[in-house]
């Protein structure tokens, strides 16, 4: 072929083409167009939102409150015309567990509510338990040598007290609060296509000294000291939340076994402060608290929340898109994770609502055990698609999992676990929103497990991609706090987010190829897995097999409890500090 034949070849293929990429282009922004539109004029986040936070929170796993709100999921997600909606046990390992009643005053010498939460898995008091106070001053990083004698000489000194383990944590006064959106240059610092890596200052570590015995590590610390206050008589312990304006992070006894500790709460760090100054006065303080716990065993079983847009020509290949359901109990859970929920919820309505079919079947799944260590994702993983060194049918199948749990910020980029080739298809899926504050997406190749559920693809060599966001309140007053609820939501960056992950899913749904994978030779090696410990399976088992259909006549029955069918808190009297 002469030179002059092939360039004019070239030009008649060209003006054949232009009209069906000018089509391509025009149907992409009519179909953008209507995702905007549904959503502007039709949304159903802030009501899924009300009845996630305000009707179910706080969802913790194995409670009532949390198979409530999952059962209510499913049938809100079916009512959209979503197809297999059901709820898929796992095998938690742990009773599930609520705080039913909490009440908290200093009686003298003064008389004050205190803010307080009380921490998960830790028993009921006898009743009302009025006592002095006690403050404990614990040694800093002690041995196990100096911790025994130390508490040996704490015996009788516990006994039918109120206990305040530790000193009073001194909080700083912030003189530079953090922002709460990133700046243009800094998202696209983070996600843009010539990514730079946030510094962060190193820790100075601590000088090691040759054969000096090895200090004890917080956990073991507190266990013994839990064993130590039950053995001698201690009533209650009280710990000190250690965070400015009354937040409080109520997290768990570890062992997840009631009878392994006293009644625990977390005090805030103002209210602690006040009764360690006082006694150190040399001023006796009586405290009077009523707590009020409630242990499940049926809770041993958890849920994952799961329902489809079925495919078409490509269903049996799966988009995945979701968060998780569950939450700590200080609060509602709204920033954490109830507004990931609800923004994967609204996408998937989005593009139902619309008429949309994709090519690909779309799951949306909300998890539960997040929060004590990505259990319900892991789980499931395991369980449907295996791993890069152990695959299950379905692992070849796969075209990435949109993960959101970060809070209310609007989304500024993505991490995609992947080579270069679907780093760049997610970057052009992402680019309609640029001026949405959408800088791009950056390769990830962290097989490690840790911060969200996407890194529980990840971590079987599938595509987790991870949602990053502005920040806004959440790292420093939210995540994890008694301030997490509704109240905390900003209603137009939820209603962009969802817009946002309901483009992009679909894109991903409806293109001829997967999304890029590593290949055999490129994948990362997988981390070795931390040795388990006894208070928690390094993984979680899966519950015995269950029939789809039967999985959903057990998932709307359940077993029963001694719950009303909303299980929650009963009305504190004391204020939240909020």
């Amino acid at each position: 072929m002469t030179n002059r034949s092939a360039l004019a070849l070239s030009l008649i293929l060209s003006l054949v083409c232009l009209p069906v990429l000018a089509q391509t282009s025009a149907s992409n922004s009519d179909l953008l167009a209507r995702i905007r539109k549904e959503e502007n004029e039709h949304s159903q986040i802030m009501k899924t939102m009300h009845m996630l936070a305000d009707v179910y929170g706080p969802r913790l796993t194995g409670s009532p409150n949390h198979k409530n709100a999952a059962d209510w999921a499913s049938k809100q997600m079916q009512s959209w015309g979503l197809e297999n909606a059901h709820l898929e046990p796992w095998d938690f390992g742990h009773p599930g567990w609520l705080n039913e009643r909490l009440t908290a005053h200093i009686i003298s010498p003064v008389k004050d509510p205190l803010v307080c939460e009380v921490l998960s898995w830790t028993p009921s008091t006898k009743g009302t338990v009025q006592a002095k106070a006690y403050q404990l001053f614990l040694p800093e990083r002690p041995t196990q040598d100096q911790l025994t004698a130390f508490l040996g000489r704490e015996k009788t000194r516990v006994r039918g007290k109120i206990v305040l383990a530790g000193k009073q944590t001194i909080v700083p006064i912030s003189l530079n609060p953090p922002a709460k959106r990133l700046t243009n240059e800094q998202a696209e610092q983070r996600f843009g296509p010539n990514p730079r890596p946030l510094t962060q200052p190193s820790p100075t570590p601590t000088p090691a000294v040759v054969n000096a015995p090895r200090p004890l590590t917080n956990r073991q610390l507190d266990e013994q000291l839990d064993t130590f206050l039950k053995d001698n008589g201690a009533l209650i312990r009280v710990n000190d939340a250690g965070r400015e304006f009354r937040q409080i992070r109520a997290f768990n006894n570890r062992t997840f076994d009631v009878d392994k500790a006293l009644p625990t709460v977390v005090m805030s760090n103002e209210d602690y402060g006040r009764i360690s100054r006082i006694l150190a006065d040399r001023t006796d303080v009586v405290l009077e608290f009523n707590i009020v716990n409630r242990v499940y065993p049926e809770g041993t079983t958890s849920y994952n929340t799961i329902a489809e847009i079925p495919g078409t020509d490509k269903a049996d290949e799966v988009i995945m898109l979701g968060g998780h359901l569950d939450s700590w109990h200080a609060a509602t859970g709204a920033t954490d994770n109830a507004i990931g929920c609800a923004i994967m919820m609204e996408a998937a309505r989005i593009l139902k609502t619309l008429g949309l079919q994709p090519r690909r079947t779309i799951r949306v799944a909300l998890w539960s055990g997040e929060e004590e260590g990505l259990l319900g994702s892991i789980a499931y993983v395991k369980q449907h698609f295996g791993s890069f060194e152990d695959p299950k049918p379905g692992y070849e199948k796969f075209g990435g999992y949109f993960n959101i749990d970060s809070g209310t910020g609007r989304v500024r980029g993505a991490s995609v676990f992947g080579p270069a080739e679907g780093v760049n298809i997610m970057r052009d899926i992402l680019a309609p929103f640029k001026d949405d504050g959408v800088a791009g997406a950056i390769a990830s190749r962290s097989r490690a497990l840790g911060g969200s559920d996407n890194t529980s693809f990840s971590q079987a060599g599938l595509p987790g991609i991870g949602m990053g966001q502005d920040p806004i309140e959440y790292f420093n007053y939210t995540w994890h706090t008694n301030l997490d609820t509704y109240e905390r939501i900003l209603e137009d960056d939820v209603k962009k987010d969802a817009t946002i992950v309901a483009w992009a899913i679909y894109q991903l749904a409806t293109r001829d190829d997967l999304l890029p994978r590593y290949t055999n030779d490129a994948m990362p090696p997988k981390p070795a897995e931390p040795t388990p410990t006894a208070a928690m399976p390094a993984t979680p088992k899966l519950a015995p097999k269950v029939k789809r259909s039967d999985a959903k006549s057990a998932a709307k029955s359940g077993r029963k409890t001694k719950s009303r069918p909303k299980a929650g808190r009963q009305r504190r009297t004391r204020r939240r500090g909020r």
